[in-house]
Parts: structure tokens; C-alpha cells; sequence
């Protein structure tokens, strides 16, 4: 194979967005061949295209040899039953986010995958590319900001309006999406969260359902976390909250990196903290320290470079830059921290997946809640990216 063809399954905010970068040939060695979506509307504008097929089901997509790989861009519940055909018909895969909307269904995703191992199994986990979180990283593992002791996200710039849930008969509800805040506006920021600071020992989740909407799913949320070496952290999120805020610290025995609007300061000891306290003959005495402002130019489409990595993954067995498998850390917190708020205790990692699917399960059974959805305005959803 010298080039491949790619099918989108999914045709909302984020599948339009990838067909807008494909057919305009931003990818090399690609071509967008096929688009699906159930949604009979949602396929009008692509008819016609040529070189491009339209598809009433995913089934029909799968099946008509028009599509070497596929990107699956449905909601959440979808991801794993078609990641799994897909697979076991010979395709290659690249998952949205989230990789499945729980951990048990994850686990089944994985499970299949692995026994596929010719085929290619991406995650868009696309902030893995970002300049800003690709030098903290760097500042993370080489030392240069101690051992973390504290890590505090405030993102509560996410605010939705009731339109906005109103859009989608889907959205914010335990049947269709399995989850709120947590599982659909902050799954990018959990990934970075392990990515830089690795999983936590053990959370408690304080989630508010419906708190600023009429939805049955969580839009409020104050959890803490904790990691075996003691480091502690706290993650706030809310789509219900105007102007918001969004600041990432991470403190280290070094020193504190913060990002926040575009910008990435480091506060950094002149002397690691735990060491100058245990030697310091003085009682307030502090390291004296240096500000240094981190400079950084943002991606313009981190998306396309994980979309590039994917297709090159394919060719040339490229290492991926986001595995589909390493979704599975994203959605472990997106769960257990809801789910540590519902049972009203702290949860030990790694978090007992059939017991998430069981709660969720009841919750779908026992929903009460009547959705009525309304045609929305057209929305211009990136500038939600490269938070």
C-alpha cells in the first residue's frame, strides 16, 4: 500500500472538522474517500464530491472496499461496537475521544485490537503534540522541577449553553453519552493529566448533576487526587460557569510551572525545597528563585499531525504518538471520579471497570429524564482547541 484511503463515521462538530483538512489534501499519502453518518442530512453536503462516497450506515462503509482505515467520530456508546468491526474486518482504526465511554467496554475494545496486531489502533489524543504540555513534559522528566508534590487544574471555561445540549438527542444523558463535563469537554485535559503526571493512587469526586442545566449528567465538578508518592491535586471543571478560568500548576521540589492564557511561567528554586528545609538554619528562610517565562508557538492543527502519524503508522510502521490503548488512562479518571462522587467514597486505582458498568447500567435503567431536542445554530466549536 502507497497511500491510503481513509473513511470519517460521524459526520457532527469534530468529523466535520477532519474532512475539512483531508479534502483540502493537508495530509500526505492520504485521501478521504468515504464519509458515513445515520443522520441523512449530515451526508448532503459531501454527495457529489468526486472520489468521495456517501454511506447511509457504517456497515455499508466497511463493506464496499472503498476504505483501508477508518476514523470513528460518533457518539461515545458507538466507539467501541464499531471499533471492534472494524478491526475484525481488517481495517485500521483511529478512535475520537473518548477511546469507549467506560473502562469495561475499553477493556473489550482493547482485547480485540490486540488480537489485530497488523492493524494500526490511534487515539486522536491530539494535545500530546502541543508545544505548551510537550515542554512541561520535558521540564516533568528531566528533573528540572523536582518531584511533584501538587498539581492543581482549574477549567471551568467550558460554558454551555442549553442549546448546546439541546442539539443532540445524545448529549448529556447516561444512555447516549455516559457521562457530562468529565467524559466529554475534559477528557483531553485528563489524558495530558496522566500523560505529565502519571495516574493517581486513589480520588474522591464531588459532581454536581444538572447543577447549571436540565440535564441528568454531571456539569459541575470539584475532585482530589492523590499519587503514591504523596503528590497531591485538585481538578475543577464546570460548563455551567462564566467567564471561567483556565489554569494548570503543577508544583514541583524545584519549583511551579502555571499555564494560563497562553502562557507558561517557571518559578524555579534556586535549591530543591525538601533538601533546604532539612538544612536551612533559619526558620523562614525560602530558595531564592528565578521567573522565567517558557516560550512556546501553539500548533496550528495538532489534529492533522496526528492524523499524519496515523497514516504514516500505516505506510512506514511509524511509531504512534497516541496509541489507541493509552485512551484507556483518560477514561479510567472520567469514571471514577464521577463514580466516586455517586457512590459517595474515595476509590483505589486502577478502578474495578464492572463495577462502573454496573452503576451506569442502573442509571440508564432508572433515567426519568425527558430531552427535548431543538435544530441549534451553526457554532464554530474550535475555539474550544489548545486548551
Amino acid at each position: 500500500m502507497k497511500h491510503v484511503r481513509l473513511g470519517i463515521v460521524g459526520l457532527g462538530n469534530i468529523g466535520k472538522f477532519h474532512t475539512g483538512y483531508l479534502l483540502d489534501k493537508k495530509i500526505a499519502r492520504c485521501e478521504l474517500t468515504a464519509v458515513s453518518d445515520a443522520f441523512a442530512p449530515g451526508l448532503e453536503p459531501f454527495k457529489g464530491r468526486p472520489n468521495l462516497k456517501t454511506f447511509a450506515t457504517v456497515e455499508e462503509m466497511m463493506d464496499s472496499g472503498a476504505i483501508d482505515a477508518i476514523v470513528i467520530a460518533t457518539p461515545h456508546f458507538l466507539h467501541t461496537t464499531i471499533g471492534i468491526e472494524a478491526l475484525k474486518k481488517g481495517l485500521h482504526v483511529m478512535v475520537e475521544k473518548p477511546v469507549s465511554a467506560h473502562k469495561a467496554d475499553a477493556e473489550r475494545l482493547f482485547a480485540v485490537a490486540a488480537q489485530h496486531p497488523k492493524q494500526v489502533f490511534a487515539g486522536m489524543f491530539q494535545m500530546r503534540v502541543e508545544p505548551r504540555y510537550l515542554k512541561i513534559r520535558k521540564a516533568i522528566q528531566s528533573g528540572e522541577l523536582g518531584d511533584l508534590v501538587r498539581i492543581n487544574w482549574i477549567i471551568t471555561d467550558w460554558f454551555r449553553t442549553e442549546a448546546y445540549y439541546a442539539s443532540g438527542g445524545w448529549r448529556a444523558t447516561w444512555k447516549g453519552e455516559g457521562g457530562g463535563v468529565l467524559l466529554n469537554q475534559c477528557l483531553h485535559q485528563l489524558d495530558m493529566l496522566q500523560w505529565l503526571c502519571g495516574m493517581p493512587a486513589r480520588v474522591r469526586g464531588f459532581c454536581q448533576l444538572g447543577r447549571y442545566h436540565n440535564i441528568e449528567v454531571e456539569d459541575n465538578i470539584t475532585t482530589y487526587l492523590e499519587w503514591k508518592n504523596g503528590a497531591t491535586g485538585v481538578f475543577i471543571s464546570s460548563t455551567g460557569e462564566a467567564p471561567g478560568t483556565n489554569r494548570l500548576e503543577l508544583c514541583g521540589t524545584r519549583g511551579k510551572i502555571a499555564v494560563e492564557n497562553d502562557k507558561i511561567t517557571f518559578t524555579k528554586n534556586d535549591a530543591d525545597m525538601i533538601e533546604f528545609s532539612r538544612t536551612s538554619k533559619s526558620g523562614f528562610a525560602k530558595p531564592e528563585v528565578w521567573n522565567i517565562d517558557i516560550p512556546f508557538t501553539p500548533s496550528p492543527n495538532p489534529h492533522a499531525v496526528l492524523m499524519q502519524n496515523f497514516v504514516d503508522a500505516i505506510l512506514d510502521g511509524t511509531p504512534l504518538i497516541a496509541p489507541g490503548t493509552d485512551g484507556m488512562g483518560s477514561v479510567e479518571l472520567a469514571n471514577v471520579l464521577l463514580y466516586s462522587s455517586l457512590i459517595n467514597q474515595t476509590v483505589e486505582l486502577p478502578m474495578d471497570s464492572a463495577a462502573w458498568e454496573k452503576k451506569l447500567t442502573q442509571l440508564i435503567a432508572e433515567s426519568r429524564h425527558e430531552k427535548k431536542v431543538i435544530q441549534n445554530t451553526t457554532d464554530d466549536f474550535t475555539k474550544s482547541f489548545n486548551r
